[in-house]
């Protein structure tokens, strides 16, 4: 049996588009069953919809709560027998008890290198602005588990981006994001593929 993941995505999707490309390439070993939105307006949504994937708005305004939020998720991971929750620029936090059921089932791609640059409101542009205002002379994406706190979870890949001179954000967060569409589907593969431990049942490596 193939490797069955959702991917969360709150923007444009790029990195969505990543995986989809892979996928229809053949070298992803898994297959993207749904994707779903806490923005209706969110272009990962078309994305997924040109893609012939099931795309799916759900956020507190269309479920009610965190609780019934958290509820709509398992049962579309459950009808969609999903393995693996790939976080693809998704701003929200993940339900705790989602979180529990699929503890070591869902990464994050992060715009910088973790620990460093993380936490709550550290998203998009502001990572990039602080990487800078930092004077750091590398960056780069991180991929790791997600747990209860914003990027914290074990870090499973990093790759490094230098920060050249007279950067501006949007040059940084352009090399960065060439390198997401990179690491995040070659990472998305070796889970699937059994190469990286997956599950809770794996022990650290």
């Amino acid at each position: 049996m193939g490797c069955n993941i959702a991917v969360l995505a709150s923007g444009s999707g790029t990195d969505l588009q990543s995986i989809l490309d892979a996928e229809a390439g053949g070298t992803l070993h898994a297959t993207v069953r749904l994707v779903i939105s806490n923005k209706s307006s969110a272009y990962a949504l078309e994305r997924a919809r040109k893609a012939g994937k099931r795309a799916i708005h759900v956020s507190i305004k269309t479920e009610g709560s965190e609780d019934a939020v958290a509820r709509r998720f398992l049962s579309l991971f459950a009808k969609e027998h999903i393995d693996l929750v790939v976080l693809a620029g998704y701003l929200k936090l993940v339900p705790p008890e989602v979180i529990r059921k699929f503890r070591r089932r869902i990464i994050n791609i992060h715009p910088a290198l973790l620990p460093k640059y993380g936490g709550k409101g550290m998203y998009g542009m502001k990572v990039h602005q602080a990487v800078l205002a930092a004077g750091e002379t590398v960056s780069g994406p991180t991929i790791h588990f997600v747990d209860e706190i914003y990027d914290h979870g074990a870090i499973i890949a990093q790759r490094t981006v230098p920060v050249l001179p007279g950067d501006t954000p949007e040059q940084l967060q352009a090399r960065v994001l060439a390198v997401e569409h990179q690491i995040l589907p070659e990472t998305v593969a070796r889970l699937a593929s059994g190469l990286l431990p997956l599950g809770e049942h794996k022990k650290e490596w």
